[in-house]
C-alpha cells in the first residue's frame, strides 16, 4: 500500500523517533552546552553548544522535544520562544567569531504561540534569525530530523544545505490547521496533507532540500555513523569556499525557489 503524506506527517510525530539531543550524543563528542539569551531566559526547547565532529570543532543547535511526557511538557513540546532563537543566534554569531561551523537539528510543529512569547517579540526573533544566517560568514547545514513546521522551522533552516529524513515533513502549516481554514474541519487534515507537498520527497523535488536521508536503520549506530560522515564531508566541500562565494552560494539557493514553476 502506497504511504499517503498524512502517514509521513504521524510518523514525524512519533514518540519514538530520536530527538536532537540523541543526534547530539551519536553523532559529536565533546558537547558542551551553552544556555541562555542574555536577554530573558534558557530556553529548554532549544539545546545548544560546542562540540567537535571528527575531531573538528564545530557549534550545534537543535530543536529538542524530549521523549517522556514529563521531558516533552519541560521542553515546551518542541516549540521555542523567542529566547530560544535568541539563544540559536547568539551561538551562531559565537561559532561566525571563531570561525566554526554550524550544523542545525530541526523538529518543531511550530513557534511556540502563547501571549508571552509575542509580548516578548516572537516574529522579530524569528526574523532576525533568518537575516543573520543568510550572511553568516561560515559553513552551515540544517537537518530535518521530525516536523519542520513554518516559520519555526524555517528560523534555523537558512542554511548551505538543507536535508530531511524520508519521514520528516517540512510545511507552512499543519495539516490540522490547513484543514481548519480553508474547511472548517481538521478532520480532513489528510487531504491538506497531501495539498501542502510537505514530505521529504517533495521539498527535494521543489528544490528545497538537497537530499533524503533514508530512515531504514534510524536510531543504530550505523544510521548515526552514516550521518556523521556526510556531515564531515559536505563540511569540507563547504569550507574549500572562499566566504564571499559561500554566501553568495547560499543567496542564489534561496532565491531559485520557484523558479521551476514561472
Amino acid at each position: 500500500m502506497n504511504r499517503t503524506a498524512y502517514d509521513s506527517v504521524k510518523i514525524a510525530r512519533g514518540n519514538n523517533r530520536p530527538t536532537g539531543l540523541d543526534y547530539i550524543k551519536e553523532i559529536f563528542t565533546e558537547f558542551f552546552e551553552l544556555h541562555g539569551d542574555r536577554r530573558f531566559a534558557d530556553d529548554p526547547a532549544v539545546t545548544g553548544g560546542v562540540a567537535r565532529l571528527s575531531g573538528r570543532p564545530v557549534t550545534v543547535i537543535a530543536i529538542e522535544k524530549g521523549h517522556t511526557v514529563k521531558e516533552r511538557a519541560a521542553r515546551f513540546f518542541g516549540a521555542p520562544g523567542p529566547e530560544g532563537y535568541r539563544k540559536a543566534l547568539r551561538l551562531m554569531k559565537q561559532a561566525e567569531k571563531f570561525g566554526r561551523p554550524v550544523i542545525c537539528f530541526v523538529d518543531t510543529s511550530g513557534a511556540y504561540c502563547g501571549v508571552g512569547a509575542e509580548e516578548r517579540g516572537q516574529g522579530q526573533a524569528i526574523a532576525e534569525n533568518l537575516m543573520t544566517m543568510m550572511s553568516l560568514s561560515v559553513p552551515v547545514i540544517s537537518v530535518l530530523i521530525g516536523e519542520g513546521g513554518s516559520g519555526g522551522a524555517l528560523a534555523l533552516a537558512v542554511a548551505d544545505r538543507v536535508w530531511m529524513l524520508e519521514n520528516a515533513i517540512y510545511s507552512v502549516i499543519s495539516p490540522e490547521g490547513c484543514a481548519s481554514i480553508l474547511w472548517k474541519d481538521a478532520k480532513k487534515a489528510g487531504e491538506a496533507a497531501a495539498c501542502l507537498k510537505l514530505t521529504a520527497q517533495d521539498a527535494q523535488k521543489f528544490g528545497f532540500v538537497e537530499e533524503v536521508i533514508s530512515e531504514e536503520q534510524l536510531g543504530q549506530p550505523l544510521f548515526y555513523a552514516d550521518l556523521g560522515r556526510k556531515l564531515k564531508e559536505e563540511l569540507g566541500k563547504l569550507s574549500e569556499l572562499e566566504v564571499s562565494g559561500l554566501k553568495e552560494q547560499r543567496y542564489e539557493r534561496f532565491r531559485a525557489f520557484g523558479r521551476s514553476s514561472l
